[in-house]
C-alpha cells in the first residue's frame, strides 16, 4: 500500500466485501465488517485483482487461510467453513465487479 490511491481502493474493497459476505453462526448472520476482517481479506485480494479475476480455487485458498478464533481464542476454524455457499458466491461477485473497474 505504497500510495493513497491504493489504500483508497483497498479499502473500498474492503467495504464491499464487508457490507455483502457474512459468516454464519448458529443462523446468526455476523458480516465480515463487523467482524473485522473485510480489510485482511482486501488486502489478499488485492494484488491478485491488479492481474486478473481471482479463480474459485485462489479465493478458496485465501478463504482457507484466514483463522477465525472463537471462545476467545481458545479455539480457530477456517474462514471458509463459516461462510455459507451463497456467501461464497457472493464474494466471487465482488470480486469480479471490483476488477471491473480498477
Amino acid at each position: 500500500m505504497a500510495n493513497g490511491s491504493t489504500t483508497q481502493i483497498i479499502e473500498s474493497l474492503a467495504a464491499e466485501i464487508g457490507d455483502k459476505v457474512y459468516m454464519d453462526i448458529t443462523g446468526w448472520h455476523l458480516y465480515l465488517s463487523d467482524a473485522k476482517l473485510h480489510l485482511n481479506l482486501a488486502e489478499k485480494f488485492y494484488p491478485i485483482l491488479t492481474e486478473e479475476v481471482p479463480s474459485e480455487a485462489q479465493v478458496m485458498e485465501i478463504l482457507q487461510g484466514v483463522p477465525v478464533k472463537l471462545g476467545a481464542g481458545r479455539k480457530q476454524v477456517p474462514l471458509i467453513d463459516l461462510l455459507p455457499i451463497h456467501c461464497q458466491s457472493d464474494l466471487m461477485e465482488v470480486l469480479a465487479e471490483f476488477r471491473e473497474n480498477i
